[in-house]
């Protein structure tokens, strides 16, 4: 069977060629390791509108995390989150994503947007550092 240009099959024409791609597939990025705080954690959301709103950090990673709040947030709205972790404040933007509801209040995913790379290591820094304080108080 053969192609015509109009994308159809006859017995007269081969199969257009197809380029050969690179045989490596891209890399494959590990996931950050998440620590979970379970709610030890206070931290603050600002909201656009400059309201504040109190919540606990449940889980973190490099790339975001998970809020227990008591009423959920919009879907996409982006915040200011801050929180300490070990003597560090760290206050950066995030973008919630959609909330679910747990026994106690909400859980709110969210995602750090546009995190710079020095802040990205000093908050890996300080997570390793928190989960080694925690591994010897155990």
């Amino acid at each position: 069977m053969r192609w015509h240009n109009s994308g159809t099959m006859s017995e007269t024409q081969e199969p257009p060629a197809v380029e050969a791609s690179s045989s490596r597939s891209p890399a494959v990025t590990p996931r950050p390791f998440r620590v979970k705080l379970r709610g030890s954690i206070l931290a603050l959301i600002r909201l656009p509108n400059r309201r504040q709103v109190r919540g606990r950090l449940h889980q973190i990673s490099t790339t975001g995390g998970l809020l227990n709040v008591e009423a959920p947030l919009d879907e996409k709205v982006q915040v200011e989150l801050i929180f300490h972790l070990g003597e560090t404040t760290i206050r950066e933007k995030v973008e919630m994503m959609f909330p679910m509801w747990a026994t106690q209040g909400w859980l709110q995913p969210f995602r750090f947007i546009d995190l710079p790379e020095a802040n990205k290591n000093i908050l890996e820094t300080n997570l390793l550092a928190f989960v080694q304080q925690t591994q010897e108080t155990t």
